[in-house]
């Protein structure tokens, strides 16, 4: 198995508490809503708290039908989100999952830098090619500015 982390970072003029509120608390209700044609549903299987599922079901048409995220770690009061993507269509045949740590923090002028590092578990001699890490981060930062606005 191989193992391979990325960070990025994204600032914000929005504050920390509002998008992870947004991003990571009721991202099940609001995504869906903010992102019909991408996005058909979320369905929550726990209390949003550690060990939780959360499956997220892609529109009809789409490449990928769904993929199942279990939360990790939740800790609300400093804005820190672990997650890892367990199931799904697409490279889950290549991946023994994909792990996540978010984290807002405030800015000086009222906004967030938010951070987030992703840990990709491979299965084998597969190795994971900068277009398909590219794809992933143009994707998440695509869902990330359309909760911003």
């Amino acid at each position: 198995m191989g193992v391979n982390s990325y960070s990025d970072e994204y600032s914000s003029t929005i504050p920390p508490a509002r998008l992870f509120k947004a991003l990571i608390l009721d991202s099940h209700n609001l995504i869906p809503k903010l992102m019909p044609l991408a996005i058909q549903s979320i369905e929550i299987s726990g209390d949003g708290g550690a060990c939780t599922i959360r499956q997220i079901n892609f529109a009809e048409g789409s490449q990928v039908k769904f993929i199942k995220n279990r939360v990790d770690e939740l800790d609300e009061k400093n804005f820190w989100f672990k997650y890892s993507l367990i199931e799904g269509d697409g490279m889950m045949d290549k991946l023994e999952k994909i792990t996540y740590e978010v984290k807002f923090e405030s800015t000086t002028d009222g906004g967030s830098i938010n951070k987030m590092t992703s840990t990709y578990y491979t299965k084998g001699d597969f190795v994971l090619t900068e277009e398909e890490i590219k794809a992933g981060k143009e994707k998440a930062l695509a869902m990330y500015k359309v909760v911003e606005a």
